[in-house]
């Protein structure tokens, strides 16, 4: 039977990302609800960093493509501080690759945006009460990568279709705003994908990652 017990102090919510309507929307999702309560926003990282700082949330809903600084280092910069704050990933992209380092930054959860209100709901009342809220592609990606975890892969192997074509205009010796304007995509996403192909590849710089991808014949 489920608690269908209202706390009488709400959950006090702030929501981070660089997206006026999709706060807006997440707002009425969260007006739905009488024991949850949006207290803050932001939309920067940066902005929620100090926003968590002053106003002290339950829970946070934190997307991870922001200007300013990234949702990864926002998180880890909250919980270093703030290590009592819930934090929920959520985010337009899944990257199997990305959930187990959103977890180790201190999130306790990771969803994709076209979560319902309902299930929305209940993973900040979960995430208030310390329990992890995962869609289930990131729960299949924890599950894939303890099952596999020893099987080891290319170098680059794990790159997605849309990193590979990033990395092919990285090799062209395009710059971000370029790749943005190439691939009709904001600047932010741009800078999301470069970051990933770093991370993926374990390089450094983008001089790295294109001599990698030549010798790895990762791009046509």
């Amino acid at each position: 039977m489920s608690d269908s017990r209202v706390p009488t102090t709400p959950i006090r919510v702030v929501i981070a990302d660089d997206h006026e309507m999709v706060r807006r929307g997440l707002v009425m999702f969260l007006d739905t609800a009488p024991d949850v309560t949006v207290v803050g926003q932001a939309a920067t990282g940066a902005q929620a960093v100090r926003l968590c700082r002053q106003l002290q949330p339950d829970v946070v809903l934190m997307d991870l493509l922001m200007p300013d600084m990234d949702g990864l280092t926002a998180i880890a910069t909250i919980k270093e501080s703030q290590p009592d704050i819930r934090i929920i990933a959520l985010t337009s992209f899944h990257d199997d690759a990305l959930v187990p380092r959103v977890l180790q930054s201190g999130a306790i959860g990771y969803l994709l945006k076209d979560i319902s209100a309902k299930s929305l709901v209940d993973a900040i009342r979960a995430a208030k009460a310390g329990r992890s809220a995962l869609a289930p592609e990131a729960m299949q990606a924890l599950v894939d990568r303890t099952v596999g975890g020893a099987s080891p892969k290319s170098r680059g192997a794990d790159l997605t279709v849309r990193e590979r074509e990033v990395l092919g205009l990285l090799v062209r010796g395009l710059r971000n705003p370029e790749i943005a304007k190439e691939l009709i995509v904001s600047r932010s996403t741009v800078n999301f994908h470069v970051s990933r192909i770093l991370a993926k590849l374990g390089v450094h710089g983008r001089t790295e990652a294109v001599a990698v991808a030549i010798e790895n014949r990762l791009v046509p």
